[in-house]
């Protein structure tokens, strides 16, 4: 496969047309769009308290503000990914940016729960944006800078995200309302595509072939009973008959589509993408590594803005207070993730996950250990920023380094799908927990909830490091 891959990656860039835009233009226009599209999936999370009493809904309702977008991006982000590898993915770029300007225009003006989740819906099939911008840099970088550029983009995961939660602090300071915030992300969203559509050109092989519809459909059918049933299962009830009946629907259709996919000539999703020797450890970190960011992202949001007074922890902070205290972790992730590539260049990218893994987990060791202060939560803010921005542009670089050209975006786009099952899984576990185990007489978390989710946070990016660690020492550097 190692060979076969470079093979192909010499023979693409030998016939590739010159950029009309410079790498640096290029770069830029890419990591915008990743940056716009990783805020939109963090942007609503400090609203749904607010939007709960806007609508007048219950918790299990406004869940689906966020679980629409899980579920789009995940039905999407294979289709798209495998179109972009078909029909270049500058032009499926676009039609995802183009997507996600017409999502967050409609959830500015939705007056309705029903219209706001149609298009936070059609924001999440952006989700599909970074697998294909990291396909686009493996097709028209040159090798030696390859690493770098990916690790920029990869990091925009995460600096997206913490930027989402201070602009929504900043205008939930000014106003009740939930859409400037949209507004905002619309606005956004129209200059992240105006910068791909004049800055970028695609390059580098199509794969060419017919769409596996069949196969789209079977693997959006299991994702999205299986998505359901993670997002659903504290609300239903684990044991309650529609949860089961969504795994069990989920199984069945996960096993009629492997079948399908290995008897077509030309399928959506190659398994050996998925679960070959070098995919799997890297799918697998995903997993882990999305499970242990988006867990951050929603317990402290939550923890936070927790009242002292009133229960005896937290930091008593507003909404803005949320993404001030994550400053630190967007500051050094996107100084952390450029230097990545070099790391890389010197150890090799699943021993630079495994390093960047460890000090994630370290990051949350301390705040089990240490989060009376503001300053223990920015000291955590600022250790998880350095590991997640090392490890993420890491894990873009082992997603696609072994597959064949034509194959770099349904890769990555696998690769970013199971990364969102981890973010739906650690949204579905901490909240488990944290209805576990509640203060006498009230719905109010304990601390204790708070630290084992911490601790659980610190475990899943502690496997991260191991599973890269061991794909270290079985291939080396490859």
């Amino acid at each position: 496969m190692t060979d076969t891959a470079t093979t192909v990656a010499e023979d693409g860039r030998a016939d590739r047309p010159d950029q009309s835009s410079g790498p640096g233009l290029t770069l830029l226009a890419l990591a915008s769009a990743g940056l716009v599209v990783s805020l939109q999936q963090t942007l609503v999370l400090p609203l749904l308290p607010q939007l709960m009493q806007t609508f007048d809904i219950s918790v299990a309702a406004v869940s689906w503000v966020f679980t629409a977008t899980l579920l789009a991006g995940a039905v999407a982000t294979p289709l798209l990914s495998r179109f972009g590898d078909m029909y270049g993915k500058k032009k499926m770029i676009s039609v995802t940016m183009g997507l996600l300007v017409a999502g967050s225009v409609i959830c500015a003006i939705a007056d309705s729960l029903a219209l706001l989740i149609v298009g936070r819906a059609l924001q999440g099939t952006a989700a599909a944006v970074i697998p294909l911008a990291i396909g686009m840099i493996r097709d028209s970088y040159p090798r030696e800078r390859v690493t770098t550029a990916i690790g920029v983009v990869s990091a925009t995961l995460g600096v997206g995200g913490a930027v989402g939660m201070l602009v929504t602090g900043l205008i939930a300071d000014n106003t009740d309302s939930h859409h400037p915030v949209f507004w905002i992300a619309a606005a956004m969203a129209a200059v992240g595509l105006l910068f791909v559509l004049f800055c970028t050109r695609d390059s580098g092989r199509r794969a060419g072939g017919r769409p596996d519809l069949i196969g789209a459909a079977l693997l959006g059918g299991w994702l999205v009973s299986l998505l359901i049933g993670i997002s659903q299962g504290n609300s239903w009830g684990w044991t309650d008959a529609r949860i089961l009946g969504l795994f069990a629907a989920a199984v069945v259709l996960c096993a009629v589509w492997v079948a399908v996919e290995l008897r077509m000539r030309e399928p959506l999703v190659r398994l050996q993408i998925l679960v070959g020797p070098k995919s799997l450890s890297a799918n697998l970190a995903s997993l882990l590594l999305g499970f242990s960011m988006f867990a951050a992202f929603t317990l402290i949001s939550n923890f936070i803005q927790t009242p002292e007074a009133e229960v005896g922890y937290g930091l008593t902070g507003s909404v803005l207070d949320v993404g001030l205290y994550m400053l630190p972790s967007t500051l050094s992730m996107l100084v952390f993730s450029a230097l990545s590539g070099r790391i890389e260049a010197r150890i090799g990218a699943a021993w630079t996950l495994a390093t960047g893994s460890v000090i994630a987990g370290v990051a949350y060791v301390w705040l089990a250990l240490m989060h009376d202060s503001a300053l223990d939560v920015m000291i955590f803010s600022g250790i998880q920023g350095l590991g997640i921005g090392i490890a993420y542009a890491a894990l873009g670089t082992l997603a696609v380094q072994h597959v064949p050209m034509d194959q770099s975006g349904i890769a990555s786009g696998i690769n970013s799908l199971v990364r969102t099952a981890g973010g739906s899984i650690a949204s579905a576990a901490t909240a488990a927990v944290l209805a576990a185990q509640v203060i006498d007489s009230t719905e109010v978390p304990t601390v204790d909830a708070y630290v084992l989710c911490f601790v659980i946070a610190g475990v899943a990016a502690g496997g991260a490091a191991a599973i890269a660690a061991v794909h270290g020492l079985r291939h080396g550097r490859k």
